[in-house]
């Protein structure tokens, strides 16, 4: 079987967890036997970290497959997958790593299933270097069902860093096929909305704070909208340890979402924290694209696997947009261009993400 392997060097591009996450995902759908080497290599902890381990050892169980070399600190693995199946998958970090990555990692697997899944994960749901589980729900969520799927994220406690102890359900019912996407009308912005948490040991003032912060800076360059953000103590029956931070959501004319999002650590000021998160927001709403500088990257596998042509309108591409295109193409048939826009002024940096899917097909449905 060796001869046949699919050879990844996890080094590349961006050298991190992304490139396992796609690699695998893709291994396992499309029925290909991965080796990846250099596990991380440009990270200052390379190899496995505990999230990575969980998410490939729940990808192994989700099609009966078998994973050598899956231990922590490990650069390199070898993974024969075998046939997806439906059913109660479980997923715990015992960590902080977050839930939202091990959902990437799931989530395009089990929608080629043969019944529905629940996808039990358990870790940090607002964790650093990873989306929050806020951003999953309230803009990757409803952005992703375009492309003709549901799922239903279920929160049933928060987790932060350093414990987690977070968990969320995922309900997900299997697809034939994706439909591709087309989102590149950006629309005007017509309502910014958002939630800025405490848990834990932390007071309520810490996140009223830091949503103060944030309108005062969001409403410098937008001044006609008015700008909702919750400040929120999270119940505690539904909130292990102590966290804090801050979402916040611009949604426009055409249904397009962008967000901007921090969380408070020891010695960070809460205004910081909440002016963060309305630059980061600002940021994405400059370039004139019409998805953030988050959801880029995760579109990637979908777009690939879809059936027919998907154009997204973005600002620069990503670091890790490029990697997930790169190994997207590696591993499927699927063709991926990227196009400077040349349709408005100059001034904005957009680009035109184009990729003629691969049309997979779920053979059990």
């Amino acid at each position: 079987m060796d001869g046949d392997r699919v050879e990844i060097d996890g080094g590349v591009m961006e050298g991190g967890g992304q490139i396992l996450r796609v690699s695998t995902a893709l291994s396992c759908l499309l029925g290909l036997p991965l080796r990846v080497r250099r596990i991380r290599a440009g990270r200052s902890q390379p190899g496995l970290r505990p999230q990575h381990l969980s998410g490939l050892e729940m990808i192994r169980d989700l099609c009966d497959g078998q994973l050598d070399g899956g231990d922590i600190g490990s650069t390199e693995i070898t993974f024969t997958p075998g046939k997806i199946k439906g059913g109660t998958h479980i997923a715990d970090t015992k960590t902080a790593g977050s839930v939202c990555l091990l959902m990437q990692v799931a989530m395009p697997c089990v929608l080629f299933a043969a019944s529905p899944s629940e996808l039990r994960l358990k870790g940090g749901t607002n964790a650093e270097m990873a989306p929050q589980i806020d951003y999953t729900v309230l803009v990757f969520k409803p952005i992703i069902e375009k492309f003709n799927l549901i799922f239903d994220c279920d929160i049933k406690r928060r987790g932060y860093y350093p414990q987690g102890g977070g968990e969320v359900i995922v309900r997900m019912t299997p697809v034939k096929q994706l439909s591709p996407i087309n989102l590149t009308e950006r629309g005007t912005v017509t309502k910014i909305h958002g939630r800025a948490f405490v848990a834990g040991a932390l007071p309520i003032k810490l996140a009223k704070d830091m949503a103060s912060a944030a309108v005062r800076c969001i409403r410098k360059e937008i001044r006609d909208l008015y700008v909702n953000i919750q400040p929120v103590r999270e119940p505690d029956n539904q909130a292990f340890g102590t966290g804090s931070g801050i979402i916040i959501v611009a949604e426009t004319s055409t249904g397009c979402l962008f967000a901007g999002s921090s969380l408070g650590k020891r010695g960070k000021n809460s205004d910081r924290v909440g002016i963060e998160a309305a630059e980061m927001l600002l940021g994405n709403l400059r370039h004139g694209g019409a998805v953030d500088d988050y959801l880029q990257d995760q579109l990637i596998i979908f777009m690939a696997l879809a059936n027919g042509v998907s154009r997204v309108k973005s600002g620069p591409i990503t670091l890790h947009t490029q990697t997930a295109i790169h190994f997207a193409e590696q591993l499927t048939k699927a063709k991926f261009t990227v196009t400077k826009s040349e349709d408005e002024d100059s001034t904005k940096d957009t680009y035109f993400i184009e990729c003629q899917g691969m049309g997979m097909i779920n053979s059990s449905l």
